[in-house]
């Protein structure tokens, strides 16, 4: 299956899967692909099914289509293509399998089957790497202590663009690698705007021990050579060097020597790198001492790479997780809706008979009425409880506190309504309990989400019965709250799922967030809940509470 994901400009994040013969491309909404891009055209282009791939048409837009950075009119597709329209950059991609190479013929074996054929002998820990590049033996030869050198540089360039998804961070680091390998007097890295196209300076840095005036400024005629070539340039002297005009910036600057290389990724270039040897304009200078060799610029092209690389999967990552977000935050708005309009139609259906009985002076549909008001009252106060407690992150108020008087309080307010729906709730207090410290009000909705779920359960069943016990687990070292129901039972393949938000086997009566909201209150305190469920055969719920130590507030 082909598909476009956008990972530059307005529609960041979003992906386009592609299966039809004709796919259109535009701000049209009649498009296949709608990209709200001012730049883009309202039929900017059309993908045409070739084999496998897809050829990519430009309809005469006005801004053009570029594919890898050159601009076309037909261009037959191979995956990972970068496809800029306007101010979008989109990536084509196509899944081909090899069937010669599939995961699934990869078999793992039991320690025994080869204990006798193979053995470790030798290990590495990845920070264990850089010592082997700084063993030179007396007898290496330069070439090989510039390679051993370069090697270094590289390894810990690719540890510092593997260890963090700070940009800066990251940049800052890498300026710090370079002048640790080179003798530079300043440097600076830029990042190109994928907005307006334009540099702008991210990470600055002078050598120690340096005086250099406070504002560093940069050739202009350098950076514009580097973003027009792409390509890496060194110059050891620029009033001998013919790639620069006598009246160019470079040569009033005070500048000896100078690196510059793009950050070239897969996509374009994110971003250049720049170093120079400096000399303020008027100064005598006396011979010239070459600090920069062409090693120096080839190493520094790969870190460019290696960076680019770097700052590519950053921004790919923030636009998958912005997708995800987005489609978390539609999913939970759509699912609320559900429930609130359910509620609201609860709420009005009893408001209805409320004003009838009025309006007749009849009491009984009053009394029926506010009946069915004060219900869906509970239902979306219970709503908007379960939502704060699943989407605040908070520590459970750790205090003495007594297991079954909290459990006896939930069993007390849901007597009435086991008694009405005729389930027989059957209420089992330990006799004894250890001393134990928990955030009562936070374990008492979780006992009466997990309990008030086994009553849902039983109004399907012709025995209805729940059976609260409570207990001490000297294996776990926890106190134990057990509720059992003659429900249904759960399926296996839902049991992994009745933790999920928005989850729920009750239509129009549940919100899903019950089950979800008592597993993170019993892991607040350490603990958690167990479920044992087989179809037909009701459930039982085991709700886990860590003997905790009290918490003591130190002086200050």
């Amino acid at each position: 299956m082909a598909s476009l994901f956008v990972i530059q400009g307005p529609d960041q994040g979003k992906r386009f899967q592609l299966a039809a013969e004709t796919v259109t491309l535009g701000r049209d909404k009649s498009s296949t692909v709608q990209l709200a891009d001012h730049e883009v055209s309202r039929r900017h282009a059309e993908l045409h099914r070739h084999e496998s791939s897809y050829e990519l048409v430009d309809l005469g837009s006005s801004n053009g289509t570029f594919v890898n950075g050159r601009r076309i009119t037909r261009h037959l597709l191979a995956s990972g293509d970068r496809i800029q329209a306007g101010r979008s950059l989109l990536i084509f991609t196509v899944a081909t399998p090899e069937e010669r190479e599939r995961p699934e013929d990869v078999d793992i074996v039991g320690r025994e089957e080869l204990a006798s054929e193979s053995r470790i002998v030798r290990s590495l820990a990845s920070e264990e790497g850089s010592r082997l590049f700084h063993a030179p033996s007396d007898d290496e030869s330069p070439w090989l202590a510039r390679a051993r050198s370069n090697l270094d540089v590289m390894y810990h360039t690719a540890l510092a663009t593997s260890h963090t998804l700070d940009i800066s961070q990251l940049l800052r680091r890498i300026m710090e690698l370079v002048f640790e390998w080179v003798e530079a007097d300043r440097g600076c890295i830029m990042l190109l705007d994928p907005d307006t196209e334009e540099l702008t300076p991210a990470v600055r840095r002078n050598r120690p021990g340096v005086q250099i005036d406070q504002r560093m400024v940069i050739s202009r005629t350098i950076l514009d050579y580097v973003l027009q070539k792409r390509e890496g340039v060194l110059t050891s002297d620029a009033s001998e060097d013919d790639r620069w005009d006598a009246a160019g910036s470079i040569m009033t600057l005070g500048i000896r020597e100078a690196i510059c290389v793009p950050m070239q990724g897969r996509y374009g270039i994110v971003g250049v790198i720049y170093i120079d040897t400096y000399t303020p304009p008027g100064d005598q200078v006396g011979p010239a001492r070459h600090h920069f060799r062409e090693d120096h610029l080839k190493l520094m092209v790969a870190i460019g790479h290696q960076a680019a690389l770097a700052i590519e999967d950053t921004r790919y990552y923030s636009a998958m997780v912005q997708a995800e977000r987005l489609a978390a935050i539609g999913q939970t708005i759509a699912s609320l809706s559900h429930h609130i309009k359910n509620i609201l139609q609860g709420i009005q259906g009893g408001s209805f008979l409320i004003e009838e009985g009025l309006r007749q002076r009849e009491w009984e549909p009053v009394e029926k009425g506010w009946g069915i008001v004060e219900r869906n009252q509970d239902r979306i106060s219970n709503l908007v409880m379960d939502m704060l407690s699943f989407s605040k992150d908070r520590k459970p108020e750790i205090a003495p506190a007594d297991l079954n008087e909290v459990v006896a309080d939930v069993i007390q307010l849901l007597r009435t309504r086991a008694e009405n729906q005729q389930t027989e709730l059957v209420w089992n207090p330990a006799s004894t309990l250890p001393q134990l410290y928990f955030d009562a009000d936070g374990i008492h909705r979780a006992v009466l989400n997990v309990i008030t779920n086994a009553l849902d359960a039983c109004e399907q069943s012709e025995q209805r019965r729940v059976e609260v016990t409570t207990g001490y687990d000297a294996q776990r070292n926890a106190a134990v709250v057990s509720v059992r129901d003659t429900g249904p039972g759960i399926a296996e393949e839902d049991l992994s799922k009745i933790f999920s938000p928005f989850e729920s086997r009750k239509g129009q009566r549940g919100t899903g967030l019950g089950l979800p909201v008592s597993r993170k209150i019993l892991r607040e305190h350490e603990g958690d809940i167990v479920v044992e469920s087989r179809p037909g055969q009701g459930a039982v719920f085991t709700l886990l509470l860590p003997l905790l130590a009290p918490r003591t507030t130190t002086p200050s």
